[in-house]
């Protein structure tokens, strides 16, 4: 590992963050059994991402940042049932923590919009049904008669949509 953290400080790392991790993953909603689990896949994420850790930002909110993808990971596989206590509640709770998230820059917020305007009118209607009105799937599904698993399967494909369109505005700017 070459980057400004080493083998030795990233130890020091785990061991000063491991209990407020734990404690945040089980405010996530995640099943007592498995928050050892779910603690140490975000510092085995971490550490194999540690090259792309920002020395100069505080490292527990991006191992939070780490934690909190991974608990969302474990809403999308079928086994969530055993790790996640309650679905609604830990998207509730992730909704919550996302805002520690530190704000979008300018740029970033002018692609969204562009990308945003360019969704078919439904995928924009449910977008902004789900995130700016805060409805769950379960209401979408009634509002837009659909399945909830049909909701959270576009909801996922546009928001990959978006983040692929976002990224190339990126770069093009």
């Amino acid at each position: 590992m070459d980057g400004a953290i080493g083998h030795k400080r990233f130890e020091d790392l785990v061991k000063e963050h491991h209990a407020s991790l734990r404690v945040f993953v089980r405010s996530l909603g995640v099943a007592a059994d498995w928050v050892d689990d779910l603690a140490q896949d975000a510092f085995v994420e971490a550490y194999r991402k540690l090259d792309t850790f920002d020395v100069n930002r505080d490292f527990g909110k991006w191992l939070r940042g780490i934690a909190r993808n991974l608990v969302r990971n474990e809403l999308r596989k079928e086994n969530r049932h055993r790790r996640i206590l309650h679905e609604g509640l830990t998207q509730h709770l992730l909704d919550l923590h996302e805002q520690d998230a530190p704000p979008y820059e300018p740029a970033q917020v002018e692609a969204l919009r562009e990308c945003m305007d360019r969704l078919p009118d439904r995928s924009r209607d449910l977008v902004h049904s789900r995130y700016r009105e805060g409805r769950n799937a379960t209401r979408l599904a009634e509002e837009f008669d659909m399945k909830t698993a049909t909701v959270r399967q576009q909801l996922l494909r546009i928001r990959r949509q978006l983040h692929e369109c976002i990224d190339n505005h990126l770069k093009e700017a």
